[in-house]
C-alpha cells in the first residue's frame, strides 16, 4: 500500500507544472544561451569588421531616407536651396504676379529669361471674391502693355459668393483690351459647397465673363483639383491652365494651354519668388489665343 500511494503521487497534478516549469527554463536557457553566443561572436569579431556593419547599416538607412522623403521633393529642394530647373522642350514662358511680389522692375523683368527663354507673357491679379481689388493690378497691368509683355488678368474665385457678383466685380476691373489674353478664373478651393454647386457657380461665372468678350475664359486651377471637381464634360471646352510643380513633365492627360511649373522662379525685376509657366505652344499660337480686334 505504502509503495502504491508513493507510485500514485509522483503522477500527481502538481508533478506535471513541475514538469512543464521544468520544461519552460530549460527552454529560456537554450534561449539564453542563444543570446549569450550571439554576443561571444559578436565581441569576437575584429574592429574593422564592426566597423564596416556599421556603415553598412547607417547606408541602407540613409538610402531609405532619400528614396521616401528626398527623391519626390527633388525638385522643390533645388528651387528653394540650388538652382532653379525649369521643364526642357518649350518656347514660351511667362510668368504670374499679384501684390505679394511687391514692386516690380519692370525695365529688368522685359530683358529678363526664364532658363534660355525671354519671358512672353503675364498673368496679373486683378481681383478676389466681389469687392477685393489687387493693390497692384492697375499699376502691373499698365506696366505689361508698356514693356510690350503679353498679358492677362485672373479672378480668385471665392466658393460661397455670388458668381454673378464676382463675374460683374471683374469685368468692371480688368477692363480688358484686344491682344490681351482671355479672361482668367482662378479656381482652387471648394469651401462649404458641394462639388455640384461649385461646378454650378464656376459655370455662371465663366457665361456671364463669356458673354460680355464673345471668348472662352481660361480656367486655372490644380490638377488634382481638377481632377476631383471640374473633371466633367461642360468643362472640357475651356482653354486650362494647369498647377502643376515639382515634376519635369506635366501629369494632366488632357488637353491644356498653360502649365504652371513652379511657385519658386526667380526672375530679375523681381525680389523673392515668383510663379513660372509654360504655354503650350509657339508664340504665333500664343498671339492668336488673344482677343482679336473688334469687327
Amino acid at each position: 500500500m505504502t509503495q502504491t500511494k508513493k507510485h500514485a503521487a509522483s503522477y500527481s497534478p502538481q508533478g506535471r507544472r513541475s514538469s512543464g516549469l521544468n520544461k519552460q527554463t530549460r527552454g529560456k536557457r537554450k534561449k539564453a544561451s542563444r543570446g549569450f553566443r550571439f554576443l561571444r561572436f559578436f565581441s569576437s569579431l575584429p574592429s574593422w569588421a564592426i566597423w564596416i556593419g556599421g556603415l553598412l547599416v547607417i547606408a541602407f538607412y540613409v538610402c531609405l531616407f532619400y528614396h521616401f522623403l528626398v527623391s519626390p521633393f527633388s525638385f522643390r529642394w533645388r528651387a528653394l536651396y540650388g538652382r532653379p530647373s525649369y521643364p526642357d522642350g518649350y518656347e514660351v514662358r511667362g510668368i504670374d504676379i499679384s501684390h505679394y511680389q511687391g514692386r516690380v522692375n519692370w525695365e529688368k523683368l522685359r530683358n529678363a529669361s526664364i532658363g534660355d527663354a525671354p519671358i512672353s507673357f503675364v498673368f496679373i491679379k486683378a481681383t478676389e471674391g466681389s469687392d477685393l481689388l489687387d493693390g497692384d493690378f492697375n499699376r502691373n497691368f499698365a506696366n505689361a502693355k508698356r514693356n510690350d509683355l503679353i498679358r492677362g488678368a485672373y479672378h480668385f474665385f471665392v466658393p460661397g459668393v455670388s458668381p454673378r457678383k464676382q463675374a460683374d466685380y471683374y469685368l468692371s476691373i480688368a477692363q480688358l483690351e484686344p491682344g490681351d489674353l482671355p479672361p482668367v478664373l482662378d479656381v482652387e478651393k471648394i469651401g462649404n459647397l458641394t462639388p455640384a454647386q461649385l461646378r454650378r457657380d464656376v459655370k455662371i461665372w465663366l457665361d456671364t465673363v463669356e458673354k460680355e468678350y464673345q471668348v472662352k475664359p481660361i480656367i486655372y486651377t490644380g490638377y488634382k483639383f481638377k481632377i476631383d471637381y471640374l473633371n466633367t464634360p461642360e468643362f472640357d471646352v475651356y482653354p486650362y491652365w494647369i498647377a502643376h510643380y515639382y515634376v519635369d513633365k506635366l501629369e494632366y492627360k488632357g488637353k491644356w494651354a498653360f502649365w504652371q511649373h513652379t511657385d519658386c522662379g526667380r526672375i530679375s525685376g523681381i525680389k523673392g519668388f515668383v510663379d513660372c509657366n509654360i504655354f503650350n505652344g509657339t508664340v504665333e499660337e500664343l498671339i492668336q489665343l488673344t482677343l482679336p480686334e473688334p469687327q
